[in-house]
């Protein structure tokens, strides 16, 4: 799922604003996503003692703000009931679509075991998928399908920026990389813990990184969250879905992908990164080239 143009890079008052509202509302009630009306979103910010006059005028209309933020909230809503949950996977059909992958694609690339003892203990489904889609659509570029250390920005051969946090993949590896992504698949989760949480605040986080990079150094790293588990992330964790939707209009993911949608989504996808690193290749070839007719 890419975001929406309309609600991309809104000002960061605008995503206060949301927060802020959604605090005090709660981002689900009876099972669905809370679409706050005009009432509501005036009785939220009084009773934090903020002012709602900005987003709603004298008469009670909203104003174009608080038009633009009632919008958003029918869009969060909307998307994730009718795009996002049909779309993530439990543990059998995760299964089954790896292993009809499994079977297609008779792949080399690492197909890691998940965290979990017993019968539980299986291939990490989600995560076995992606890798072998992404080794389907490479070419003959590599892949650090399991970063063991933090992702560096260079300049002229030295460090410009090294990332906080090691990333779950890189392409084609964690120097200068083309994209970079996290991987949260949680099928055999209980409850919605704080690990899980975590990890939707460690994208976040790096989101951030990366943000800082375009806008200082003008150094674009496409940059995408892949998650799964119906259970764990609808049933228990739809607060959580919202604040990911959020992350990705505030413009600090490129794409999330939910469950199955990758099957699908992901190819083209990276199919675009081999067309960047491909045209990079080819700029370096020609300063080379640059280079040596001035020696």
């Amino acid at each position: 799922m890419r975001p929406n143009q309309k609600f991309l890079r809104q000002s960061k008052a605008f995503w206060a604003n949301v927060r802020s509202i959604s605090q005090v509302l709660g981002y689900t009630h009876d099972g669905r996503i809370v679409v706050p009306s005009v009432r509501e979103i005036m009785k939220a910010l009084t009773k934090r003692d903020l002012t709602s006059s900005h987003v709603i005028d004298d008469s009670g209309q909203l104003t174009p703000l608080g038009q633009s933020i009632s919008e958003y909230y029918d869009y969060r809503s909307s998307v994730l009931h009718e795009q996002v949950e049909p779309m993530l996977m439990d543990a059998t059909r995760a299964r089954q679509v790896f292993e009809e992958l499994l079977e297609k694609l008779k792949p080399e690339c690492p197909i890691p075991m998940n965290k979990q003892k017993g019968a539980m203990k299986n291939p990490a489904f989600f995560t076995g998928i992606i890798n072998m889609l992404i080794e389907a659509n490479i070419g003959y570029y590599s892949c650090d399908y399991n970063p063991l250390q933090l992702t560096t920005i260079t300049r002229n051969n030295q460090p410009l920026r090294t990332l906080a946090r090691r990333i779950d993949g890189a392409f084609p590896s964690t120097v200068n990389p083309v994209a970079v992504w996290e991987i949260k698949e949680y099928y055999y989760t209980t409850t919605f813990g704080s690990r899980i949480a975590d990890g939707v605040y460690e994208t976040l986080l790096d989101g951030m990184e990366l943000e800082e990079l375009l806008d200082s150094e003008g150094i674009k790293i496409m940059h995408y969250l892949m998650i799964d588990a119906y259970e764990s992330w609808w049933n228990m964790g739809k607060s959580y879905l919202c604040r990911i939707i959020d992350m990705l209009h505030m413009g600090y993911v490129d794409e999330v992908f939910f469950g199955y949608e990758v099957v699908e989504g992901l190819p083209p996808v990276v199919r675009e990164w081999v067309e960047v690193a491909s045209s990079s290749e080819s700029q370096n070839v020609l300063a080379r080239d640059d280079r040596l007719r001035l020696i």
